[in-house]
C-alpha cells in the first residue's frame, strides 16, 4: 500500500494461562512486531461481575521483559491510582534492567469503577483523577531524568529528595500517557508525556485527537514531533470468511450491543483489515497495536502476519 506501519500487540491478561501469554509473545517478537504490552487490571474489562481471572500488570510485564528479546515492553496503561509514582517508577527501572533496556513505562487516570472499589482505591471524580496523573507523572519523569534526587509537593503525590538507582539502562525511558481526554489528559500528555497511546476509536476521531494533542503542544512550547503516538485496535480478524463472521457475531455479547468501542476494532478477513488499516494509516497512525482477547486466535494471528503486516512494511 506504499505507507510504512509499526505494529505491535497488547495482551490483556485475562482468561489465559501464562503459557498462551509466552506463545503469543515469542511469536511477536520473531515476527517483525515493535511492541509488546501488558495491562493494569485486577478484573475483567469490559467490565462484567469481577469473576474472571486476570494476570496482575507489574509482575506481568517483569515477566514479558524476561520472555521477549527484540520488543520494546510496556504496559498501556498503569493505572496511577493504584500505583504510588515514585514506587513505580523504580519498577520501571527494574524492568528496564531486565530487558536490557527496552521498557516503557504508561500510565493513565484510570476508569474501571468496580476495580477502584472493591479493591479499596477512591475512585472519586475525573478532576481528581486527572489531578493525580498530572501530580504523578511529574514525580516518574523526575525519578527518570538526569537529576540525582527528585522533590514534588502535591495535593495527591509528594516525594522529598526521593533517589531512583540503578539508573535505567536507557539514556532515558519513556513515559507514556494513555486517554483521550480533550482538556486534561491530552494537555497532560503534552507537558510531560514522550508518548501518547489512544484505543478503540474510530479512524477520524483518531485524527482530531491527534490534531488537539498538537494544539496543545503549541500552547505548551512543545514540539509535537516529540511526542510518539500509537493506537489499540481490538483484534477480531478471522483466518478464513467462517471465523470472521462467528467473530462479527461473538463480539455483541461480550462488548455489548452497539457499544462505540466497535469502531476501534479490526473484524473480517485479512483484505479486510488491510483496508481497515490503511484508513488510520490516512489518519496519521504510525503505530498500531493489535489488542487480544484470550483465547487467542493463533491461525488468525499468524494470517496477520503473513497477509497484513507486509502490505504496510
Amino acid at each position: 500500500m506504499g505507507v510504512r506501519l509499526r505494529f505491535g500487540i497488547h495482551t490483556g491478561q485475562q482468561d489465559t494461562s501464562f503459557d498462551e501469554l509466552r506463545r503469543v509473545w515469542r511469536l511477536a517478537d520473531r515476527s517483525g512486531f515493535v511492541w509488546i504490552s501488558v495491562w493494569d487490571h485486577f478484573y475483567e474489562t469490559p467490565a462484567r461481575d469481577g469473576s474472571t481471572p486476570s494476570f496482575e500488570g507489574i509482575a506481568s510485564m517483569a515477566a514479558l521483559a524476561s520472555e521477549t528479546k527484540n520488543v520494546r515492553v510496556g504496559c498501556l496503561v498503569f493505572c496511577i491510582a493504584y500505583r504510588n509514582p515514585a514506587a513505580l517508577a523504580k519498577a520501571a527501572v527494574t524492568i528496564d534492567h531486565i530487558s536490557g533496556g527496552r521498557c516503557n513505562l504508561g500510565i493513565g487516570a484510570g476508569w474501571h469503577r468496580m476495580e477502584f472499589e472493591e479493591l479499596g482505591y477512591s475512585f472519586g471524580d475525573p478532576k481528581t483523577r486527572s489531578d493525580m496523573l498530572e501530580e504523578g507523572i511529574q514525580i516518574i519523569q523526575g525519578m527518570l531524568g538526569p537529576e540525582e534526587a527528585t522533590t514534588f509537593a502535591g495535593e495527591h503525590f509528594h516525594v522529598r529528595n526521593a533517589r531512583c538507582l540503578p539508573r535505567p539502562v536507557q539514556d532515558k525511558l519513556p513515559v507514556w500517557v494513555g486517554g483521550t481526554g480533550v482538556q486534561r489528559t491530552l494537555r497532560t500528555t503534552a507537558r510531560h508525556a514522550d508518548g501518547w497511546n489512544s484505543a478503540y476509536i474510530p479512524p477520524e476521531l483518531f485524527k482530531r485527537r491527534s490534531e488537539t494533542l498538537d494544539e496543545w503542544c503549541g500552547k505548551e512550547g512543545r514540539d509535537p514531533s516529540t511526542i510518539a503516538r500509537s493506537i489499540n485496535l481490538g483484534f477480531y480478524m478471522g483466518a478464513d470468511e467462517a471465523a470472521a463472521q462467528r467473530y462479527r457475531e461473538q463480539f455483541p455479547a461480550v462488548w455489548g450491543e452497539g457499544d462505540p468501542r466497535s469502531r476501534g476494532m479490526l473484524f473480517g478477513t485479512a483484505g479486510e483489515v488491510v483496508e481497515r488499516i490503511g484508513e488510520y494509516a490516512d489518519a496519521g497512525a504510525e503505530h498500531i497495536n493489535l489488542a487480544f482477547r484470550p483465547p487467542i486466535d493463533f491461525d488468525a494471528f499468524q494470517a496477520f502476519i503473513e497477509d497484513v503486516m507486509p502490505k504496510f512494511s
